[in-house]
């Protein structure tokens, strides 16, 4: 509506927006995207590589000191872990155990110090996070296995033979955990890679 001179009234100036609402963006943009975001992301990648090399190379020394363990367990007689199927199982899996982790240990210090994948990354990707599983699983399986009879042993006596049985099952157990931790890690990298 106009003025009765024919003139159209002002229109009020808008007010100042709330302190709230003028505050200034938060860094590296309200998506996290930026260069701090970007940062973050490598510190990320970075450490999730190390971190699983770290635990690869756990588990393949406690797996090759199961082994070990196990395989100079022999004082004769009834002495000899090799009468006992659960003992030979868990000797078996864990120099299985060993090599995997010897040839992903290897393959995963290649890969941080050269920069380039042996296969594609996808395939590696796959690989690890299966085989971490299976490995581990066959770990656990074998120290459970051999945990009753060593048990039944050290009721009767407790001698060298016995403590080095539970030595040695002990360093499956904890080949075992850093394998599941190592399984996580596979699992997180093979989420949240593009592969594209």
């Amino acid at each position: 509506m106009s003025n009765l001179d024919g003139t159209f009234p002002k229109e009020p100036a808008p007010s100042a927006p709330p302190a709230a609402d003028a505050a200034p963006p938060p860094r590296g943009g309200a998506s996290g995207f930026g260069v701090s975001a970007v940062v973050r992301r490598w510190r990320r990648d970075d450490l999730v590589r190390k971190g699983s090399l770290a635990l690869r190379g756990l588990a393949l020394l406690f797996s090759v000191l199961a082994s070990v363990i196990m395989a100079t367990n022999r004082h004769g007689g009834w002495k000899n872990f090799d009468k006992y199927e659960e003992f030979r199982y868990l000797l078996a899996i864990a120099i299985l155990a060993t090599l995997y982790t010897a040839l992903q240990a290897f393959r995963h210090f290649r890969q941080l110090s050269t920069g380039k994948h042996m296969f594609q990354q996808r395939t590696s990707a796959l690989v690890n996070f299966s085989g971490d599983q299976v490995v581990a699983y066959l770990l656990i399986s074998a120290a459970s296995t051999a945990v009753p009879m060593t048990n039944r042993m050290r009721d009767n006596v407790d001698n060298l033979f016995t403590d080095c049985l539970a030595a040695s099952i002990s360093m499956a157990f904890l080949a075992f955990f850093s394998l599941a931790l190592s399984a996580l890690i596979s699992g997180y990298k093979l989420a949240t890679e593009s592969y594209i």
